[in-house]
């Protein structure tokens, strides 16, 4: 095909489907193994130094238990896609992120831009590669397809593209302009879900974002859960079944492993939490000290949930008459 224009930058994940188709026959099995284990062994296991990590989007089921885990290990040099804000910030100020490919500049919506994804990516010590949002989650569905490359109309015109690694070229079928963009195989796949068995079968609740592409794409896939269900729950409706078990490496139940992110129909964001981040991450002492706290000062999760509050906040987080009552940002005299 006749390219008219390509992107200033390098693919930096893996695009081959048939090496991941190859790697994926070798590597993962398709029998019914118990996979649960403790996040700390999922971790080491399955997260490497260099890998490219995806995971979900800012406020809606991250594996924030995960994300912990990851800076606790002092992993390095991580390549990490498109994913959320305020976990992005935090492996930003942990200084374990080489790469990142983005299509938001890690914002907080209203409340700004994340303080120490932007300290790093102007002192240079993160590299951005550019893409917007529907992009990259077509890159994911290219490599759920198993095609090296999907078509599209997004970014045709624009400077992202200039930053990207995309191609512009002349439709076959059409003679006109037509952006392709290279599929993205993930080292690390991170999904938070409802609940799953102890195979990795899983269902999910609200919106699903990109994580059943995530689980299609990754070569490894950790799985973190509320809650582990038997088997028979999946086998009673087996078209609730979002994400398969042979597509999952790693299972581990950890109740409110999201925060403080959300979990549609069990918990909501934790504003306040988020809003203390924001507020400490001004300065990068002020986010070592909250990464201090709240990373490194704990021994396991459950000593965690203490540390944000225990069953008092735990239980505001899940309740919406109270959630409403606090709509009144709690940043707002900052």
């Amino acid at each position: 095909m006749e390219v008219f224009e390509e992107g200033s930058r390098k693919i930096i994940a893996k695009n081959d489907p048939e090496e991941h188709r190859e790697w994926v026959l070798k590597n993962k099995p398709r029998a019914l193994v118990d996979k649960v284990m403790g996040i700390d062994e999922a971790i080491s296991k399955y997260v490497k130094d260099g890998d490219y990590l995806e995971y979900g989007f800012f406020g809606t089921r991250i594996s924030m238990v995960a994300i912990y885990e990851i800076i606790r290990q002092k992993k390095k040099n991580l390549n990490v896609g498109r994913g959320g804000v305020f976990e992005l910030d935090l492996l930003s100020a942990a200084g374990i992120v080489k790469t990142v490919e983005r299509g938001y500049g890690g914002g907080f919506e209203v409340r700004g831009l994340g303080p120490a994804f932007r300290r790093a990516v102007e002192s240079g010590k993160i590299d951005i590669i550019e893409w917007t949002n529907t992009a990259h989650a077509l890159r994911l569905r290219a490599a759920a397809m198993g095609i090296p490359f999907i078509p599209t109309r997004s970014m045709l015109g624009t400077d992202t593209l200039k930053y990207s690694a995309a191609k512009v070229v002349r439709c076959p079928f059409t003679g006109k302009k037509v952006c392709l963009l290279p599929a993205l195989y993930p080292d690390v796949g991170l999904i938070h879900v409802q609940r799953c068995d102890k195979y990795g079968n899983a269902q999910i609740d609200g919106a699903k974002v990109m994580d059943i592409e995530i689980a299609m794409a990754a070569r490894r896939v950790i799985l973190t859960t509320e809650k582990i269900v038997d088997t028979e729950v999946f086998r009673k409706h087996p078209e609730r079944t979002d994400i398969p078990y042979f597509y999952v490496d790693a299972v581990v139940e950890v109740p409110f492993g999201s925060h403080p992110s959300n979990v549609p129909g069990l918990y909501y964001m934790d504003e306040e939490f988020i809003a203390e981040w924001l507020r400490e991450a001004k300065t990068e002492e002020g986010a070592e000290k909250f990464l201090e706290k709240y990373i490194y000062g704990y021994d396991d999760f459950e000593e965690y949930l203490e540390m944000i509050g225990g069953i008092k906040k735990l239980n505001y987080l899940m309740r919406l008459e109270q959630f409403r009552e606090t709509l009144k940002t709690p940043w707002a005299d900052e």
